[in-house]
């Protein structure tokens, strides 16, 4: 089984570096599944109810997000009825949504189960906390296990000691450990032994020529003055980042490839279609 993991969709950009290269990457690379980091996708920060049903009919089967999961209050109000997008697994029972889920891998019934989960990092976040992930992890992983030998954590996390040591935790015991959230890509992707695929940050989906998909004189601006503006994402060279993993019939990762595909700078006219979907999520 191939598994691409598409890094973090940020603002308009992301979304256009998405619908436009997904399709022709699923083909070279034959790719059998597809999860998206969703967690910047309206507005570069949240994900709005238009935006994942959007990316979900583009080709996500998984949507992940993280501390912004509840920044959208229209998705919030829908994610029950919405099992293809995961909020954090590791957050308080009373908290809407689910945080992993068994997804069928095709239509057959002879096509493999893929088991998807997401944690939220414990070390930097404000506004949002998780419960102990190393902790969960384990009863999580062995719930899995029962299951499907194919099984994926994203761990959103701010932290790379943090990742580090959950990948340590989770090594043979799941198919992959993907850290999120740091929105650049790293180049320490790995199999550890017993077969689990990690990299410390998949990266961003968006504008390479930016600050983390975001204006890049909006974040000098920010780190000046002290006053946060996430609303104004980047636009130049739009590019789809993330990883390939492959698995065997037992779930072990046979390789980890980085994704970085470049598609053609925005037209005007799709940067306005873009933009409106975002004011709308708002």
């Amino acid at each position: 089984m191939k598994v691409l993991y598409v890094a973090e969709i940020v603002g308009r950009t992301g979304v256009y570096a998405f619908k436009k290269g997904l399709a022709d990457l699923k083909q070279q690379k034959e790719v059998d599944f597809v999860i998206a980091g969703a967690d910047g996708v309206t507005g570069g920060n949240g994900l709005g109810r238009n935006h994942a049903g959007y990316i979900h009919k583009l080709g996500a089967q998984v949507l992940t997000t993280g501390e912004c999961c509840f920044y959208k209050k229209d998705l919030v109000e829908q994610l029950a009825k919405l099992p293809y997008v995961l909020r954090p697994d590791n957050l308080n029972r009373e908290a809407p949504g689910i945080g992993s889920r068994i997804f069928k891998t095709g239509t057959k019934p002879s096509d493999p189960k893929i088991a998807v989960g997401v944690l939220l990092g414990q070390s930097g976040f404000q506004r949002l906390h998780g419960n102990n992930p190393f902790s969960l992890l384990p009863v999580l992983l062995e719930r899995f296990r029962q299951e499907t030998p194919y099984s994926i954590i994203d761990f959103h996390a701010e932290a790379t000691a943090e990742k580090g040591v959950l990948f340590m935790l989770a090594a043979g015991h799941c198919s992959a450990v993907i850290g999120s959230h740091n929105r650049v890509q790293t180049a320490d992707e790995r199999i550890l032994p017993g077969g689990t695929a990690v990299i410390t940050d998949a990266g961003r989906t968006g504008s390479a020529d930016s600050v983390g998909g975001v204006n890049i004189e909006k974040r000098i601006q920010e780190y000046r003055t002290g006053i946060p503006e996430w609303t104004r994402e980047a636009v130049d060279k739009p590019e789809l980042q993330g990883v390939l993993i492959e698995l065997d019939a037992a779930g072990k990762a046979c390789s980890i490839e980085r994704i970085r595909y470049p598609v053609p700078d925005m037209p005007l006219k799709e940067a306005r279609e873009e933009t409106a979907w975002a004011d709308h999520d708002r």
